[in-house]
């Protein structure tokens, strides 16, 4: 066992790279005990079967990653003057977590995405004009991030919105992986407090005046004959659509240009396909990425009753954490897991998005932001290489997972 694996998985250098630590610890148990109360979840058998039994392994775990922070005087002082967090969709079970997620679906629906998709295109393809006019190029702020970014706020009326939209995302992720200090914190909560605020304007001006776009669907949905959604209700779901809307794919669409890159032969194969619109074969190197980088590289779930995951006892009230990067590169599921195959049958058997009924509502979206962005750049431009002297990096979140610069050089193509 090598000294990453040896170490404590909530150092940061094994948070930032896992993948020896759960090459060293796979083989030993598909779940691994922390400490008296929690437990990582490795295997892909393991996070499946626990992403099923939701009676078991409960997504109402808000309150306990959010009351450390809570506690602090500052934080809590500056969190008084906007509204308290509900849980929604993420921290949530049936049926609470059923009526909320008949509102979102029809949003993300097929249908909706496909119908956004030339406004999408039009997007990739101003930002690879932008990039090829560039002396200096950075794929994640010139690239990764506008694109998801103008696409989420558009659905949810946040068009004017981008720079706020990241900023107000990054401070939800960064409040969510609970790695970052006191400062940060105070800044993150001051953050929170000014989306909130926001969304709230925007959730009185759609009320007295509808419009076409998701915000304004919350503010006036009713699903079943129930009451109205309640403002906390709203500016819940709009944060976890705006940072699930966004963070991620930034990540993927990242981190599977890294991928290419460093593997030329898939590189090759993935120009072939796109020169050929062999839309099936970019797809299936979407779902490749999304297996290989997986950036919600983990979930929590609180424990409702005592129960046990591949032999080992996981007592009520504990936490476990199902590390779908773990699962995703399980070689129980996927031969020669750290390979990185466009090919590969079964790549769309994983866990990115999560599993069962709090698999990713915007998983549609997203799967077709890539596959639009990687068939527009690689027509378009050639011989991607990582800038000279640039050592691509993670910074540590327990939960998710991407790079946060990637310079690059490339050409046009003829």
């Amino acid at each position: 066992m090598n000294d990453i694996a040896a170490s404590s998985f909530f150092e940061p250098q094994v948070i930032a790279d896992p993948f020896d630590y759960y090459r060293a610890w796979m083989p030993k148990s598909p779940v691994v005990q922390l400490s008296e109360s929690m437990f990582l979840v490795l295997s892909y058998e393991h996070c499946a079967q626990a992403t099923g039994d939701v009676e078991t392994f409960s997504n109402n775990f808000q309150g306990t990653l959010s009351g450390a922070m809570a506690e602090d005087g500052d934080v809590a002082a500056i969190l008084a003057k906007g509204w308290p967090q509900v849980d929604t969709l993420l921290t949530a079970d049936p049926p609470t977590h059923t009526r909320f997620r008949k509102l979102v679906n029809l949003a993300f629906s097929m249908k909706r995405v496909a119908a956004i998709e030339e406004d999408m295109r039009g997007v990739v393809v101003d930002l690879i004009e932008t990039m090829a006019e560039k002396d200096d190029v950075d794929f994640v702020s010139d690239f990764g991030i506008p694109l998801p970014v103008a696409m989420i706020a558009s659905q949810i009326g946040m068009e004017g919105e981008l720079d706020r939209v990241k900023r107000w995302s990054d401070a939800f992720v960064d409040r969510l992986g609970r790695m970052i200090p006191k400062e940060r914190e105070l800044e993150c909560a001051r953050e929170v407090v000014e989306f909130q605020h926001y969304v709230k304007a925007r959730i009185d001006e759609r009320r007295a005046s509808r419009t076409d776009d998701l915000l304004s669907d919350l503010v006036h949905a009713e699903v079943d004959g129930e009451r109205p959604l309640e403002d906390e209700e709203i500016l819940s779901i709009m944060q976890q659509l705006m940072v699930a809307g966004n963070e991620t794919t930034t990540s993927a669409l990242a981190g599977g240009l890294l991928q290419l890159i460093e593997n030329p032969d898939q590189m090759a194969k993935a120009v072939a396909a796109a020169d050929e619109g062999n839309d099936r074969a970019i797809i299936n190197l979407v779902e490749e990425v999304l297996r290989t980088e997986s950036p919600t590289a983990g979930m929590w779930r609180m424990v409702l009753k005592d129960a046990e995951l591949g032999g080992v006892k996981i007592p009520k009230g504990a936490m476990v954490q199902l590390r779908y990067a773990a699962a995703n590169r399980d070689p129980a599921k996927y031969p020669d897991p750290d390979r990185f195959d466009m090919e590969r049958a079964n790549a769309r058997s994983h866990l990115a998005f999560g599993k069962g009924i709090h698999m990713c509502v915007g998983n549609m979206l997203s799967r077709k932001e890539m596959a639009v962005a990687y068939s527009e750049l690689l027509t378009r431009l050639a011989d991607f290489r990582v800038s000279e002297g640039h050592t691509p990096s993670w910074p540590p979140n327990m939960l998710l997972r991407g790079l946060t610069t990637l310079p690059i050089s490339f050409r046009r193509r003829a």
